[in-house]
This record gives C-alpha cells, structure tokens and sequence, in this order.
C-alpha cells in the first residue's frame, strides 16, 4: 500500500501522534519568579539603608512615625512594581511568547507564585510570634469587654498566672480575718473589702450582701452610724462603677480602633497586590516577540 503525502502536510497517522505545544513555560515562570524575589530584596536591603541614614538621634532631625511609615508603605509598592515588572518581563522573554495574552498569563503566574512563595517563607518564619501576639491580642480585648468580674480570669490567664494559686493566696491571707468587724485591723479590714468587691460589682443578691458587709467595715473602722456609712459606700460604689465602665468604653474604643485601622490596611494591601499583578502582567506583554 502506497502513502500519498503532500509537501508541508502530514499524514493522518502524524496528525494524530503530534502534541499540542505547551503554551506555558514553568520553566520562565521559575526564573522570572527567583528575579522578582531577588530585586525585591535588594531593594528593600537598599531601603532599609536609605532608612537609617534619616534618624538621627543626637541632632534630632529623626522624622515622625507617621512619615516615616508613610514612606516606607510608597517604597515597599513602588519597589514591588519594579520587582513584579522585571520578573514578568524576564518570564515571557525566556518563554519567547509571541502571543499577548500568553505573555499576559506568564507575567501573572509570576505573580502567584511569588506571592504565594513570600506568604509561606513569612508565616514559617514568624507565624509563630505573630500568631501568639495576636492570640494575646484577642484574649485581653474579650476580657474588656465582658467586665471586671469576667476580666479578672482572663487577664490572669494572658498574663501567665493560675487563678487557683491566687484564691488560695487570698484565702490564706484573710483566714485568720476575724468576722467581726469592730474587731478587724486596719489591714484586715481593707482586704475584706478587696474581697467583697468583685460581687459588689456584679450587682444582683451578692452585691447586695457584699454591699451591707462593706458598709458595716466602714461604719466599724470609722466608728460612725450605719447610716452615715451607707452614704459613703453609695458614693464610692458610684464612683466604682463609673471607673470600671470608662475603663471598658475606652478598652473597646482602642479595639474598635484598631480594628478600623486594620480594615484599613487590608484594603491598602489588596490594592498594592493588584498594582503588583498589573505590573507584572505589563512587564510580561511588553516583552512579547512579534511574529517573524
């Protein structure tokens, strides 16, 4: 059997057999990915130099925190544009891409990459401290705002310390407190009241007891009428209660503000990641070869 071909045409058979050509080169991507990440560092290593060059403690030309932060943010994007562009151009001009949009995919797989390869060196180099300030964070913002007589645990906890041991410290304190309170010492009486405050500030029956026991240390220590007693813890207990609920409102003021700030910044970071992706994908298109 005779096979008839025609010049420049393959056979069936051929056809067939012959493979797509991969329009992706990872191998472009990987080093378009490796220029990005190393001009990326250089410029920062550049601009942490230029950096320190401005503070100047001794004469006191250091500039503000804000500036200082401000500059740095312009910095960091215009030095990831550079970075991103360079590593797309280098990408589709190994590839030798002669189509825009391939050009344009490289130049956003370099992108990707390196940002996926950057998330992963920074969370498995710090993730740990950052994770645990940030866990610290959390704990003492939800002890603020459950209230004193829910914060006290928490805030124990962030801080290291067993609650347990404290009970058992503050029970061997006041055992030998004796329960009548014309008999107490000056020491004695001013721990019993730290101990009723707690259920004074949670109100309800226990803050009613509490209250009375306070007002009969105080009517005791001073040697004056119940009456005249009463008045005086009134007014403290107000005074107490307005201290603890301005610690709170300011303790969730600080926790609405940072987290407005940190809003904030997440949709500065997700800006600059796009400036980033465009930068790369121009860079990429703009080194694509035109067809000979």
């Amino acid at each position: 059997m005779t096979i008839t071909t025609t010049p420049g045409v393959l056979p069936a058979d051929d056809l067939r057999l012959a493979k797509t050509p991969s329009r992706i080169s990872w191998g472009a991507i990987f080093a378009g990915v490796v220029l990005a990440i190393a001009v990326q560092l250089v410029l920062g290593i550049l601009g942490t130099g230029i950096g320190l060059t401005l503070v100047d403690p001794v004469e006191g030309t250091t500039p503000g925190a804000a500036g200082f932060g401000i500059g740095a943010g312009l910095y960091w994007l215009v030095t990831t544009i550079i970075a991103l562009g360079a590593g797309g151009y280098a990408a589709a001009r190994v590839a030798g891409v002669h189509d825009r949009f391939d050009g344009l995919v490289h130049g956003l797989v370099v992108w990707g990459v390196t940002l996926i390869l950057t998330l992963y060196l920074l969370t498995s180099a710090v993730g740990g401290i950052i994770g645990g300030a940030f866990r610290t964070v959390g704990s003492v913002a939800t002890a603020a705002g459950t209230g004193i007589g829910a914060a006290a645990p928490k805030v124990a906890d962030v801080a290291g310390v067993d609650t347990g041991d404290v009970r058992e410290e503050a029970a061997a304190y006041l055992s030998d407190a004796p329960s009548d309170p014309a008999q107490m010492t000056s020491e004695q009486a001013q721990k019993e009241v730290a101990k009723q405050l707690p259920a004074l500030a949670r109100g309800g029956p226990d803050g009613a007891r509490a209250e009375s026991r306070i007002v009969d240390i105080v009517a005791a220590q001073r040697k004056i009428a119940r009456p005249e007693a009463q008045a005086q813890v009134t007014r403290a207990k107000a005074q107490f209660v307005k201290t603890k609920d301005e610690t709170i409102a300011t303790a969730k003021s600080a926790t609405d503000t940072a987290a407005g700030a940190a809003a904030g910044t997440s949709f500065m970071v997700v800006i600059a990641l796009l400036i980033g992706a465009a930068a790369a994908g121009a860079g990429a298109t703009a080194a694509t070869r035109r067809r000979i």
